[in-house]
């Protein structure tokens, strides 16, 4: 059967693939679109399967509220390079991937990765698949948080590359958007001293502790050094304790205390926050290359 233009253009508007790829899978399946279809996904499949040690680092974090501001979600969704992020392939699959988390309310990333996404009837774990094969790049659906709240939930995106969601008890929305402008930029550990976990505490005290020491001065000196800084640093790691972005003359306490709010808790999530990147040395790689060993 001849491979006409009109048939290649019919497999490109059904599959999103390039024109060869196309062409090649119209060839292989003489002319029937159908098997050129599913062909395409075995081959795309078994190509997403071989991508995916590659290391993701980059990506986006999508947020999505329900029509009443009650309930959000934040997802993290990764790729290989900062260009895919642009593409509005990447750009409508992580949005469909926290619509679909808001809607469903999934236990876990696993239950996530399992549900049918939002207008399609792959799972998402399938429709990831289905993605790489089409951009050529690895990809990952790698976390997500949800809040549900009867207060006011706010939320803030910079740039796609981090996300903030707060839960306060009274205020309004423009002040829990404000309060998660300040989480983004100055990445709280916790909301108050009382949430700072012991072991914090404790290893940061033996810092300290080692280089109070050194200043050679008496211990209860020493003591009342370490106490200080311990104090400092609650107010430097807490969110209540540390001063507003907007307006460093008070703290984020103050601001709330005189909305007559309290901060219920926050979720942050930044791209690739822990992720292990690999440092390509360009140099060596030719070198090797040149050598005959990579």
């Amino acid at each position: 059967m001849a491979i006409t233009a009109a048939l290649v253009k019919e497999l490109r508007e059904r599959t999103g693939a390039g024109m060869m790829e196309c062409k090649k899978a119209l060839v292989e399946t003489n002319g029937d679109i159908d098997a050129a279809i599913e062909l395409m996904r075995k081959t795309g499949l078994a190509k997403a399967d071989k991508k995916a040690g590659r290391t993701a680092a980059e990506g986006l974090i999508a947020f999505k509220a329900s029509d009443d501001g009650k309930q959000a979600v934040m997802v993290e969704v990764n790729c290989e390079t900062d260009f895919v992020t642009k593409g509005d392939d990447f750009i409508n699959f992580a949005n469909s991937v926290a619509e679909t988390a808001l809607k469903e309310q999934p236990a876990d990333i696993d239950a996530l990765l399992a549900t049918p996404i939002v207008g399609g009837d792959a799972s998402i774990a399938d429709t990831t698949k289905a993605l790489i094969a089409k951009i050529g790049e690895n990809m990952n659906v790698r976390r997500f948080v949800s809040r549900s709240t009867d207060g006011v939930l706010g939320c803030y995106l910079h740039g796609g590359r981090i996300g903030v969601m707060v839960e306060l008890q009274g205020g309004d929305e423009a002040l829990a958007r404000d309060i998660a402008m300040h989480v983004a930029a100055s990445n709280p550990a916790c909301v108050s001293e009382a949430d700072v976990p012991a072991e914090m505490i404790e290893k940061e005290k033996a810092i300290f502790a080692a280089q109070a020491a050194e200043s050679g001065k008496p211990p209860e000196i020493v003591e009342k050094m370490i106490g200080g800084r311990i104090k400092k640093y609650l107010k430097e790691v807490t969110l209540l304790g540390q001063p507003f972005v907007k307006d460093p003359d008070q703290t984020v306490e103050q601001l709330v205390n005189k909305a007559g709010a309290t901060v219920v808790g926050f979720e942050r999530l930044e791209v690739g926050e822990g992720i292990e990147k690999k440092t390509e040395n360009f140099a060596e790689e030719v070198m090797a290359q040149a050598k005959g060993t990579a």
